[in-house]
């Protein structure tokens, strides 16, 4: 069976607050296992790791940005 993760390990491995792991886990963004309805929360590692491959954004290539401001005289 794979390793389930408390709230506060699930926290320190994402590096977020505990508030905000659970904002996460009640809007869906992250997936949990909890075995009796108000029961304690775990989380796997392939559902820290799928949350943090959805929170990843691709860099964007830097562009020449074009200013408003006048040229200096030299």
């Amino acid at each position: 069976m794979e390793k389930l993760y408390t709230r506060k390990e699930a926290a320190d491995y994402l590096g977020m607050s505990i508030t905000t792991l659970d904002t996460a886990r009640a809007t869906g963004a992250i997936s949990f296992v909890q075995y009796v309805p108000n029961g304690c929360v775990y989380f796997t590692s392939e559902a820290l790791q799928e949350y943090i491959a959805k929170c990843t954004h691709r860099a964007l290539p830097l562009e020449k940005r074009e200013t408003l401001r006048k040229q200096r005289s030299r």
